[in-house]
């Protein structure tokens, strides 16, 4: 059974066709790198693939829930870390992370959110408000959500390496293979060149005019 299974996607948007009649499937253990021209819909088809927007047409499965009518029971099959970071600029990185973890109905354990953030590097910023962080402090904060639920299947990333140095975009690639070698799944965007040392495959959003 696929992690991730959509069938004839279409999107509309502004009165225009973005995509339509789309097909994907992604197993257990595969990376998937979305591409296409700025416009063609990826950010788009994320989130259609996650839930945050509808589809014209189509549907989509996660672990065999259907993401737009069983969303309660899809949810912690996935983690959705858009272009858009999701934090709360007026909360500090563990507050955010706590939320976060509240949200997803984990434990949230203080311990491990100041440990995993002392791993991406973000020690002593733990208590200052994201707002007053930097870009790439931002954007490590978000992702240290992919620490945090070990239990998800799939991952759904859109442009994880902007704002970050050459040594936090190692660091997510090789968490990235850890996470393919456990059988996890994961779709993703970037404008940057993906160093990860495992088999990809490459599904294009041609851009529809």
């Amino acid at each position: 059974m696929p992690v991730l299974q959509a069938t004839q996607l279409s999107c509309e948007k502004q009165d225009r066709t973005l995509f339509q009649s789309i097909n994907l499937s992604i197993e257990s253990g595969e990376l998937v790198l979305l591409k296409g021209e700025n416009g063609a819909g990826k950010t788009s088809l994320l989130r259609i693939l996650v839930g945050l927007s509808q589809p014209q047409a189509g549907s989509v499965l996660i672990n065999n829930y259907c993401v737009l009518n069983e969303i309660d029971y899809a949810a912690p099959e996935f983690i959705y870390c858009g272009h858009k970071l999701g934090n709360n600029n007026l909360l500090t990185a563990t507050e955010n992370l706590v939320f976060w973890c509240q949200l997803q109905g984990m434990p949230a354990d203080k311990e491990k959110i100041a440990n995993v953030l002392l791993e991406l590097g973000l020690a002593g910023l733990e208590d200052i408000p994201a707002k007053n962080l930097s870009a790439g402090q931002q954007r490590r904060v978000s992702l240290a959500r992919l620490w945090l639920k070990p239990e998800a299947k799939l991952w759904v990333l859109d442009e994880p390496f902007t704002a970050l140095d050459v040594n936090t975009v190692k660091q997510i690639e090789e968490k990235i293979e850890y996470f393919l070698d456990r059988q996890g799944a994961v779709i993703m965007t970037s404008h940057q060149l993906v160093s990860v040392n495992r088999p990809s495959r490459v599904f294009e959003l041609e851009y529809a005019w």
